[in-house]
């Protein structure tokens, strides 16, 4: 390879502005990755809890349920049962509630707030890939017409035009529009796998939720799944 030419000596001839914008798109690749991956393992974590709710249903009371559901306080299944459970458990202690706030609103609202929650954490870091995705080519740009911009004044100060002095130096800012699109590229496409990936975790979120509140209120579960053979629970602690 031609040490004239490439990555390298663009760093080398590269001044200030030029090096920082290569290192922004440096840090923005890095934190679009590490959101990437980081985010990808908890959605199959989630995955891989959302398999535990057929066995919550099929427990014999709601305290081994919460067991079948493990012990990790970021499980949004878990939270959501507990919450619903405390729900119902203070609106039956609280006898004045009734007046204002009947059993099916309060539950209601105890769970979507739960949701809410579980939606903000999900939804963490997404705005990075947003920002990342929509500004990387835009920064990879710039860096581009300051590159041709120092090598046109490189070139005009050696007083030497020809086609050979001109190509390499433009050739060489032209990359960073592509690094700028290296780095735009996956963050988008992350960003569009990582919002499919939460609404399939939110809609088992709002399936389970439907269930947990017709069983607060009437003491069945309303969907008891393809063998209808769903053990009704005890509401014991």
């Amino acid at each position: 390879m031609n040490p004239d030419f490439g990555l390298v000596h663009l760093w080398g001839q590269g001044d200030l502005v030029t090096r920082a914008v290569a290192i922004l798109l440096l840090g923005m690749s890095l934190a679009s990755w590490m959101v990437i991956v980081m985010k990808a393992l908890d959605l199959r974590r989630h995955a891989s809890q959302a398999r535990q709710i057929e066995s919550f249903w099929h427990a014999a009371d709601f305290a081994d349920g919460l067991s079948k559901l493990g012990t990790d306080p970021a499980n949004p299944f878990r939270a959501l049962a507990l919450e619903g459970r405390e729900a119902a458990a203070h609106h039956h202690s609280q006898q004045q509630l009734h007046d204002s706030l009947d059993a099916s609103e309060w539950l209601t609202r105890t769970l979507r707030n739960s949701i809410d929650e579980s939606t903000a954490r999900l939804q963490g870091g997404l705005a990075v890939l947003a920002s990342v995705g929509s500004t990387a080519p835009f920064v990879g740009l710039f860096g581009t017409v300051w590159g041709i911009y120092h090598a046109l004044l490189s070139i005009s100060a050696a007083g030497q035009a020809t086609i050979d002095k001109v190509a390499g130096p433009i050739g060489e800012a032209l990359v960073m529009t592509a690094l700028g699109l290296a780095v735009a590229i996956p963050a988008v496409l992350g960003y569009n796998a990582l919002v499919r990936g939460n609404k399939g975790v939110l809609n088992k979120l709002n399936r389970f939720a439907h269930d947990l509140h017709a069983y607060f209120v009437t003491g069945s579960r309303i969907s008891a799944g393809a063998d209808n053979k769903v053990v009704p629970m005890k509401k014991g602690v």
